[in-house]
């Protein structure tokens, strides 16, 4: 003959007394610790039954391992904010970086230009420098 279905009372009750037994050390399944699937041993259901029927026991639950959904919702919203500040902050940095790195790329060539400007000069005394329009070199005489 097939046992009668509990009332929804009744098995919430249930599931809070294992909760009670279990935080308090007295659980005839001897559990190490409290979870869903150790209360859900502890009354004789399954851990689906309390996640899709008593949420807010599994809620209870999570919430005394300190896991309760709305603590890691905040958790993870200061920290998605902290990584958006330090992302910030390094998109600066790069910025600057590649400011300064436009500089460097500039030096380099008009370093570039001079070595290769000496170089000539030195090769052949013939070739002049061209200088900045407001001095004028001479080549050297011989």
């Amino acid at each position: 003959m097939s046992e009668k279905r509990r009332p929804a009372s009744a098995r919430e009750k249930d599931l809070r007394l294992a909760m009670l037994r279990i935080e308090r050390g007295r659980a005839h399944t001897r559990p190490l610790k409290l979870s869903i699937s150790s209360v859900a041993h502890e009354a004789g259901v399954s851990t689906s039954l309390i996640h899709n029927h008593y949420p807010a026991i599994a809620e209870a639950i999570r919430a005394a391992q300190g896991r309760d959904s709305r603590a890691q919702r905040d958790a993870k919203n200061e920290e998605l904010k902290t990584e958006r500040d330090k992302n910030r902050d390094l998109r600066g940095e790069i910025e600057t970086l590649r400011g300064d790195l436009r500089k460097l790329a500039s030096l380099y060539n008009m370093a570039l230009d001079k070595i290769r400007t000496l170089e000539a000069i030195a090769r052949d005394s013939h070739v002049v420098e061209i200088a900045a329009a407001s001095t004028c070199r001479k080549p050297p005489k011989r």
